[in-house]
């Protein structure tokens, strides 16, 4: 079986990052849609979202870092945003009342995109992405991890800008709870790192 591990991307090669990112959508995004007040694509051009990225990583730095990077067998494979909730700003100036669900809760990280490399997709590294939130959270000190994902329409194929945020099943799998479906398929799902079994706010 291949082996699985991960690392804080601050912690790993800006080769690393770039292979993760280096092809389809994510090339374009750079996880940046929710790092940008306005509308990513209006108010950013490409440049500035490259630079934005690898500093958001500060690979080979102390940190702090914006997500981590997923190994197979040593090759880097994939990709998790995971960050303090007030570090993304579009969370809090978008109208949806849940992507600032709760706002006086101290100490939530939001867990906001998942991205597969090329040759790795449909393979559950999602999975393991996801379970890899959840122990970083214990490492960095957070309260309550939490997610927005889609839930995906029985018998159907979820789009690119979908799956990028992860899928419920992935996150009920490490954990997470549903506790909120604010609509049709969006749903929020939270986990407290070190007490899964705590009630959640």
């Amino acid at each position: 079986m291949p082996e699985f591990t991960w690392l804080p991307a601050n912690r790993a090669t800006v080769d690393d990052v770039e292979a993760v990112f280096g092809s389809g959508s994510a090339r374009k995004c750079r996880c940046q849609a929710l790092k940008v007040p306005g509308w990513i694509w209006r108010d950013t051009t490409q440049e500035q979202r490259d630079a934005a990225l690898l500093e958001q990583t500060a690979c080979g730095s102390a940190g702090p870092t914006s997500g981590l990077i997923g190994y197979v067998d040593g090759e880097p494979a994939g990709w998790v945003a995971v960050e303090r909730r007030e570090d993304y700003p579009r969370l809090w100036s978008r109208k949806q009342p849940w992507m600032r669900m709760d706002p006086e809760l101290a100490g939530v990280w939001s867990v906001t995109c998942f991205v597969v490399r090329k040759g790795w997709r449909r393979s559950g590294l999602t999975y393991e992405l996801a379970a890899a939130t959840v122990e970083y959270g214990r490492q960095v000190g957070a309260q309550l991890l939490e997610g927005y994902p889609m839930e995906q329409p029985p018998g159907r194929r979820v789009i690119w800008d979908e799956a990028s945020v992860g899928l419920v099943q992935i996150f009920l799998d490490a954990g997470y709870e549903v506790v909120a479906a604010p609509t049709l398929r969006r749903r929020v799902v939270r986990r407290r790192p070190d007490a899964p079994s705590t009630p959640l706010p």
